[in-house]
């Protein structure tokens, strides 16, 4: 009987998932979601080692002044731009990038695609069914706040200039 690797047992890997991914050649866009925070990547991989390019994490629209939670669409699709700034201010970033969502589950419009949206807003062309991609009204929680849509703006923009 052959025995699984440690990280498939611990069902923390799809190594199946994980070399077709790897066999594209593109950079992958790895986005994480915990109970508090939306975490992004640019990877690249070289040989078994995977080397982290750009990071962000919805923590840090905390100093564009963000008064929100840091786990809802909005902030997640901030930090898919946020990332996607720091990532196009590199010397050699690559345009295309294909998504990487780990184990997580694909649900349509969901924080995951919200962060992928905010990346291809910074002009990255981003690997995905575009059908997954939430819808611009989610984003700017129209149904909960007028100002949103203000604040989204004015974060964006603050983004730009210094990110």
């Amino acid at each position: 009987m052959r025995i699984k690797y440690k990280r498939r047992r611990k069902e923390k890997t799809d190594y199946r998932a994980r070399l077709a991914l790897l066999k594209s050649g593109l950079p992958r866009l790895v986005v994480r979601k915990t109970n508090r925070y939306i975490i992004a990547h640019v990877v690249k991989h070289h040989g078994a080692q995977d080397y982290t390019i750009a990071y962000c994490n919805s923590k840090e629209l905390k100093k564009y002044g963000w008064p929100f939670s840091f786990k809802n669409l909005a902030a997640s699709y901030l930090t898919g731009f946020l990332l996607g700034k720091k990532y196009s201010r590199l010397e050699k970033s690559e345009k295309n990038l294909i998504l990487d969502i780990g184990l997580q589950r694909s649900t349509k419009g969901s924080r995951i695609y919200a962060c992928v949206l905010g990346m291809i807003e910074a002009g990255f062309n981003v690997k995905c069914n575009k059908k997954m991609l939430p819808e611009e009204k989610r984003i700017t929680m129209e149904y909960k706040n007028e100002k949103i849509k203000e604040i989204i703006k004015r974060i964006k923009d603050l983004i730009e200039k210094n990110a």
